[in-house]
């Protein structure tokens, strides 16, 4: 077979790849060696903006299937029938950390998934964990500002971490979580993942319900303690990496089945906290899981850059028969990742392959950095026209609902909104073993030691009457672990009720 050609970027041949050309044998390089020109020139624009938050992260490919039947509440096609099968594209990742940090930090992990559906592209943008720090979008810049670097020192800092948290209360449950060993899971495939927010389905009857999304590991739960993640941060910052790569090419396939939980309108309208509060979990004894299919991954992608560093999620990305909720992150979330994949990958980030829809996608979007044609050609860029038959579909028109509080514009919270204790103290003494209470409250005090400065009191004596408020004990080992004397004051502070 002959061998292929050495070519440019336009496709011409070319032979001298290695060495440039220049005047005499050891004269200056001459500027009309122009491989050498297109060769730096590609090389120096070759990384493009790393995201903000989700930097460091891995991908593959592989394929979702139904198992259960939800058509009752969904008319989404995906789930019309038992055996129905799409391909799909999953993104993890640490939360703060920059392109070169180790994936076995302290962290959340993101959790972003993309469903290559006849309907379009279903994007389910979530993390390793079911509730998240805050509850409004509008608090998230300066949220991860914390769990950066400090501008003067360009250092991380607990100070900072421990102190937005202090002064942010409904931070207490995911930093709980954060602060176990969830907080530093065993690579990617041994953790669940979660929607975390409240979205809706609607179904062929119009009618709407409430629904969280879970995906529960099938090779089981498994973290590293504190001790060993900080160990495999030296040893092998791409410990997660690894792993995953290794075990789908020794076809070991990961896999997770995916969950619902259903809350009908009415119930929500009961729901002892506010439903649409991702700072807050539903419990499970009230809104059990419902099974709905499993999710394999089985192909590495061929260049990592190409897919897993262009990947763009949104959770704007939604299939009919799937919608929102009026979770004010998720509704910040719709405009903010949509901006940030046009301001990183570029406008036309969706005709990308590990972005495109391999199915039917016709609309007047033209132009831009990086177009291409070859899906519309010289159709019209205008809506209507005269000489196309794209036309809108009345079955997917959206559902329509009647919202609250359509006279007035409200900034304030809800009364149901400020419970920030009890479910973080469900957590505490439901949900964790004692050797999980141990592991925790050794990884705060480990963490809050780190906080600093002239308003370290301060802080660390505003973080422990959170901590009393969720329960007493948790609270005192924890001052106890700092060296912290507990006076009256704080201990009646804690009492009071929320």
């Amino acid at each position: 077979m002959d061998s292929k050609k050495l070519t440019s970027g336009s496709g011409a041949p070319y032979f001298e790849h290695q060495d440039s050309q220049t005047v005499g044998s050891r004269g200056p390089v001459l500027l009309q060696d122009f491989m050498l020109q297109e060769n730096l020139a590609h090389f120096v624009r070759e990384r493009i903006p790393e995201r903000v938050v989700h930097a460091k992260g891995s991908g593959a490919y592989g394929k979702f299937t139904v198992t259960h039947d939800i058509s009752k509440y969904t008319k989404a096609k995906l789930f019309a029938k038992v055996g129905n099968q799409c391909r799909m594209f999953a993104r993890f990742s640490t939360v703060g950390g920059e392109k070169g940090s180790a994936d076995t930090e302290r962290d959340p992990r993101g959790f972003a998934l993309k469903f290559y559906t006849e309907d379009g592209n279903w994007d389910l943008v979530g993390n390793n964990t079911p509730v998240f720090f805050i509850k409004d979008a509008k608090k998230f810049p300066d949220f991860i500002h914390t769990q950066k670097r400090v501008p003067k020192t360009n250092l991380k800092s607990a100070t900072m971490m421990w102190d937005f948290w202090s002064l942010n209360p409904e931070s207490l449950h995911q930093v709980l979580i954060l602060m176990s060993d969830r907080g530093t899971p065993y690579g990617y495939r041994h953790m669940h993942g979660f929607g975390s927010h409240t979205f809706s389905m609607i179904n062929h009857d119009n009618e709407r319900v409430w629904v969280k999304f879970h995906f529960k590991t099938q090779q089981g739960i498994k973290n590293f303690s504190h001790d060993d993640a900080v160990k495999m941060k030296g040893e092998n910052p791409d410990f997660a990496q690894e792993d995953l790569v290794t075990a789908i090419e020794n076809g070991n396939f990961p896999k997770w089945t995916l969950y619902i939980q259903v809350m009908t309108e009415e119930q929500a309208k009961e729901f002892r906290w506010n439903p649409f509060d991702v700072t807050k979990v539903w419990l499970k004894n009230e809104f059990p899981l419902i099974e709905v299919g499993e999710m394999e991954l089985n192909e590495i992608p061929a260049n990592f850059f190409a897919h897993v560093e262009q990947a763009t999620f949104s959770p704007s990305n939604l299939i009919n028969g799937i919608s929102f909720s009026p979770d004010k992150m998720l509704q910040g979330r719709l405009f903010s990742y949509p901006d940030a994949h046009r301001y990183r990958v570029g406008v036309n980030a969706n005709q990308l392959e590990v972005n495109r829809c391999p199915f039917a996608v016709n609309n007047y979007q033209r132009d831009g950095a990086m177009a291409d044609s070859s899906r519309y050609k010289d159709m019209p860029n205008y809506f209507p026209n005269s000489f196309d038959d794209i036309k809108p579909d009345p079955q997917y028109k959206n559902f329509e609902y009647d919202l609250d509080s359509t006279n007035v514009a409200h900034f304030n919270r809800n009364e149901d909104d400020d419970d920030h204790y009890t479910q973080p103290g469900l957590l505490y003494t439901k949900a964790m073993n004692q050797e999980d209470r141990d592991r925790l409250i050794y990884n705060i005090i480990s963490s809050m030691r780190g906080i600093s400065g002239p308003k370290r009191d301060e802080i660390i004596n505003r973080q422990l009457c959170h901590f009393f408020r969720a329960n007493i004990e948790l609270g005192m080992k924890i001052a106890m672990g700092l060296q912290i004397n507990i006076d009256a004051n704080m201990m009646n502070h804690s009492k009071t009720e929320f």
